[in-house]
C-alpha cells in the first residue's frame, strides 16, 4: 500500500447547516485509504447551486457535521488501499466526487472509491473539475425528453455553464431549446453560441413570448432550475399535456400552483434529482 504524501491536510469543514458563514478552514489528519479506496490530492473544486444549497441544509442529503461539502473536483490520485488499485490508479489525473457520508471536495485530500473517479485524458484538471456533475445531468434530462417524445424543451436559467451544454447536446439531437435568461448581455451571449430560440424573462410582453414560442414549437417539457414564479409562469404558458421538470431552485421561492392545470390541461409537475436519477440508470 502506499504511503501517505503528508499528515495532515486543511479543509474547509462545515460545522452547521447555515451557510457559508458556518464554514471553517482546519486542519486534520490525511485520511487512510484501505480496501477498495483512493485518495486524491485536489487541485480544483467547483462551486455549484448544489453545493450552496448542502451548506444551507436544503439539499436531499445531510452528512454529519463536521464534514467537507463539495460534490466534485479533479486531483491526482496518491494512494491506493490495495496493491491492484494502486497499480492502476496511483499517478493517474482524474475528475472525482466524495462517495458516503464522509468529506467532499473542498479539502486538500479526498477519499473516495474508483466508482467516484473519471480517468482524465487529454481534459486539463481545470476542466476536468466540473465534469461530473453538470455534463451527466445535461445527458440524463435530454435522454428522458428524447425518450418521452418531446417535440422541444424549455430551460430556465439557461446562461449557466449547464445551460451552454444543454445548447449544444440539444442541437446535437436535434431537438429545439427555448432559453430563458434575465439580461439582454445574456441573450446576445447565447445566440453567439448558437442558440436559436433565446427569451428575455425581464422583457414586458415575456410571458406572451414564451407562450406563442412554446405552442409554435410543441415544448411540453421544461427543466426549470430556478422554481417559485418561474414554474408558475412556465405551466400557465406551455400546452396542455405539458411536464415541468424542477431540479433547482435558484430563486428560493415556492411555486403557487393552479388546479386548472391538473384537472383540465394535464399538465404535470416533477422534480429532477441527478443522485436518484442517475443511480435508477446506471446502478
Amino acid at each position: 500500500m502506499t504511503s501517505l504524501p503528508a499528515d495532515t491536510m486543511r479543509v474547509l469543514s462545515l460545522r452547521a447547516y447555515e451557510g457559508v458563514s458556518a464554514l471553517e478552514l482546519i486542519t486534520k489528519p490525511v485520511p487512510q485509504p484501505s480496501g477498495n479506496q483512493l485518495l486524491i490530492k485536489m487541485h480544483a473544486a467547483p462551486i455549484n447551486p448544489s453545493d450552496l444549497l448542502f451548506v444551507e441544509g436544503n439539499y436531499g442529503q445531510r452528512k454529519p457535521l463536521p464534514v467537507a461539502p463539495g460534490f466534485e473536483g479533479s486531483g491526482t490520485v496518491v494512494a491506493a488501499g490495495s496493491p491492484l488499485l494502486e497499480r492502476l490508479y496511483v499517478g493517474r489525473k482524474v475528475a472525482c466526487g466524495g462517495t458516503g457520508a464522509g468529506d467532499g471536495t473542498w479539502a486538500e485530500y479526498l477519499l473516495t472509491s474508483p466508482f467516484g473517479c473519471v480517468p482524465l485524458r487529454n481534459v486539463s484538471l481545470e476542466d476536468g473539475a466540473t465534469m461530473l456533475v453538470n455534463p451527466l445531468t445535461v445527458y440524463l434530462m435530454l435522454r428522458g425528453a428524447k425518450r418521452e417524445g418531446h417535440k422541444a424543451v424549455i430551460h430556465t436559467a439557461a446562461a449557466s455553464s449547464l445551460g451552454k451544454m444543454l445548447i449544444s447536446r440539444a442541437k446535437a439531437l436535434g431537438l429545439p431549446i427555448i432559453n430563458i435568461v434575465r439580461r439582454d448581455a445574456q441573450v446576445t451571449m447565447l445566440r453567439e453560441l448558437g442558440a436559436d430560440y433565446v427569451l428575455n424573462s425581464s422583457d414586458a410582453n415575456f410571458v406572451t413570448q414564451l407562450e406563442t414560442l412554446s405552442r409554435e414549437l410543441d415544448a411540453t417539457l421544461a427543466l426549470d432550475a430556478v422554481a417559485g414564479e418561474m414554474t408558475s409562469t412556465l405551466l400557465e404558458a406551455m400546452p396542455n399535456g405539458s411536464t415541468v421538470r424542477v431540479y433547482g431552485a435558484l430563486s428560493l421561492q415556492e411555486a403557487a400552483v393552479n388546479p386548472r392545470w391538473w384537472v383540465f390541461e394535464n399538465k404535470r409537475l416533477e422534480g429532477f434529482w441527478l443522485a436518484d436519477v442517475a443511480r435508477e440508470r446506471f446502478w
